[in-house]
């Protein structure tokens, strides 16, 4: 019932989006008037308008060329290999020089792996980037069967194998579970395209240390009720009719709960902006927003499996991951050496979660084993913004050289 409530609403923001563009064109004569005073608050009124609802379809990446060394190189996204639930893209360049090949995990949580644009942006001048272009579930027809945690390994394991040999691994929150276990199971297999290095960013390793809201919310339910009240069965509308999914509008509406107050802020600073004219600061926050009310839902089974596995049991931080019914050691990992890095004011993976990967894999030699805490970030702040790209990345891009 909620996904057709949601589905009816998601008319009703339809229609105001075009009322929006409608009023907002019938503003524009009276700018140039004496009443362009006037006009202003109709204009900024109807471009919030323009706004309203969320969007379900993957955002452009808009990486079109980057600068490599002193000449700007043209970028293409070239698809490798597609599946049923992702596709792996490359961000082409056409140079001479070999870089290190980078497999960006993106996570599955409610937004598309555009999120990771920025990330992508400043990985691409010194590296051959891929990234895990996670599709919409609502729209993989249910004749395409399952997509669970195993399944996420399957994949991170077949996009390295395509890839080749001396691919480096860069996890993003979520699938930092994901990563580890996938280069366990190629240590294990002893797999000749098992990555040369993983780095795991602000990564839900053990979720015991430091628990946050998200984490004590996790631990507040039975997996039963999470079944019961967060699945939603997909509309006979959309291409995945009668798959059931953990809807991502349902996870954005839980991030914005999180800091509402933040949220509603940013809009009244954007209706403001409209109407003293700061296009510069209105587009930054368009910008953010656009990214982030693009939403895609997760298979039903995807999410109670990492709810389950990581967030209630513990799995993964007690040695205990299973693959296929079969426990994964993380200490079979020897070969992949370690980097991970957090956000000292994390307040969804908090400080210690993820550098519990270095006890996790012990047979590592701390030689092949780094930790950065980043000062002053929040969550995104770990793998965007300022910090990242003047403090973190160059500690991340100097890890990826030295075991490349």
């Amino acid at each position: 019932m909620l996904y057709q409530a949601f589905d009816v609403q998601s008319d009703i923001a339809r229609q105001t989006r075009q009322w929006g563009r409608l009023l907002q064109e019938a503003s524009a004569p009276w700018m140039r008037t004496p009443w362009h005073d006037a006009a202003k608050w109709w204009s900024a009124g109807a471009r919030m308008m323009m706004r309203a609802g969320l969007t379900f379809a993957r955002p452009a990446y808009g990486i079109h060329a980057v600068m490599v060394g002193n000449r700007e190189v043209p970028v293409i996204e070239e698809p490798v290999l597609a599946t049923p639930f992702g596709t792996l893209l490359r961000f082409r360049k056409d140079i001479d020089t070999v870089q290190p090949k980078v497999l960006v995990l993106a996570p599955l949580s409610g937004h598309f792996a555009t999120l990771l644009r920025s990330t992508v942006r400043t990985l691409l001048p010194d590296h051959d980037v891929y990234i895990t272009d996670w599709h919409n579930a609502r729209d993989v027809p249910l004749s395409e069967g399952r997509f669970g945690f195993d399944d996420y390994v399957d994949h991170v394991v077949r996009f390295l194998e395509t890839i080749g040999e001396g691919a480096h691994l860069m996890a993003v929150c979520q699938p930092a579970v994901q990563a580890l276990a996938a280069t366990a199971v190629m240590a294990h297999t002893k797999n000749p395209a098992q990555p040369r290095s993983m780095t795991l960013m602000a990564g839900p390793v053990d979720c015991r240390v430091s628990p946050t809201s998200v984490n004590q919310l996790a631990i507040s339910k039975p997996i039963e009720w999470f079944e019961k009240n967060l699945i939603e069965t997909v509309t006979g509308r959309h291409k995945g009719a009668g798959r059931r999914v953990y809807p991502g509008f349902t996870q954005v509406s839980a991030f914005v709960s999180m800091n509402a107050k933040r949220h509603r802020d940013a809009h009244t600073d954007l209706f403001w902006h409209y109407i003293d004219g700061s296009a510069d600061k209105a587009q930054a926050i368009e910008t953010f927003y656009d990214e982030y009310f693009a939403v895609l839902d997760l298979t039903a089974e995807f999410y109670l499996e990492t709810v389950k596995i990581v967030f209630q049991d513990y799995t993964l931080a007690r040695n205990q991951l299973t693959y296929r019914g079969e426990l994964i050691d993380m200490g079979v990992i020897r070969r992949t050496a370690l980097m991970t890095v957090e956000g000292e004011r994390d307040d969804i993976c908090a400080v210690g979660q993820t550098m519990a990967a270095h006890d996790l894999c012990s047979s590592l030699p701390p030689h092949m084993k780094t930790h950065h805490l980043q000062t002053g970030v929040g969550h995104y702040g770990v793998f965007s913004g300022r910090k990242w790209e003047a403090q973190t990345y160059p500690l991340v891009r100097n890890f990826i050289a030295s075991h490349a």
